[in-house]
């Protein structure tokens, strides 16, 4: 679905991503781990084409109709209500109003339809901005930490639509430095340090790869143990 082979990118004098190369699969969950400053959202931003690479190539397997996007800056409208923000985007796609309606429903934002955003809390800002992107029940779908900063429920509500996408057949590509949330969710994950991938593979895997014991720690630990650098 994604592949991205060797890409170099420098803000100035400063490299943040170098000889990055990793592919995911069909129908599984990818999780990008790492710190914040790490270079994360900078793959998302080159992987779709808000920012040029220095070097190196990268593709995706479907159309940018077909690619749903939740990054940190939600772009929602502020004034306007959530069903009315979901109501532009499904006239853009040629969608009929009652698909904004159910999507709403499916994040638990049934009681807030008629809300405007500028009066919603964080979390009920990150489910309309969840519900916005998959509105059009996109085959891929770029997560750019989507429960940061969110309260425990919310985020285990988010987890599980997360996982029925999923299983549902769509693609996704998750940037997190939640450790739990990458064992729970991600099919497979790839480390990023510094901006280059350091590990890749299953969450069970790599722990299971770099503790003597064998047994399965902390994902986190992993990453000090490999790094010297937390993910928080």
């Amino acid at each position: 679905m994604i592949k991205m082979t060797n890409i170099v990118k420098r803000f100035g004098a400063q490299t943040v991503l170098s000889e990055v190369s990793f592919e995911t699969k069909y129908k599984e969950i990818f999780g990008l781990l790492g710190p914040s400053g790490a270079g994360k959202t900078t793959i998302i931003n080159i992987l779709t084409n808000q920012l040029s690479q220095d070097s190196g190539t990268h593709a995706i397997g479907v159309t940018p109709f077909e690619t749903g996007l939740m990054l940190d800056e939600d772009g929602l409208y502020p004034r306007l209500s959530c069903i009315e923000n979901l109501n532009v985007f499904a006239d853009i796609y040629g969608m009929p109003h009652k698909k904004s309606l159910e999507v709403l429903k499916s994040v638990g934002l049934e009681d807030a339809v008629k809300k405007a955003v500028n009066t919603l809390s964080r979390g009920m800002r990150q489910r309309l901005a969840l519900a916005r992107a998959i509105l059009h029940e996109p085959k891929l779908l770029f997560l750019d930490e989507p429960t940061s900063g969110l309260d425990p429920g919310t985020a285990r509500g988010i987890h599980r639509l997360i996982l029925s996408l999923r299983d549902k057949g769509a693609t996704i590509f998750l940037t997190t430095h939640n450790m739990d949330e990458a064992v729970k969710l991600c099919d497979r994950v790839a480390l990023l340090h510094k901006g280059k991938i350091v590990e890749h593979g299953g969450p069970a895997d790599i722990c299971m790869r770099h503790n003597a014991m064998k047994t399965v720690p902390d994902l986190e630990a992993v990453f000090i143990n490999m790094t010297g650098t937390a993910l928080q």
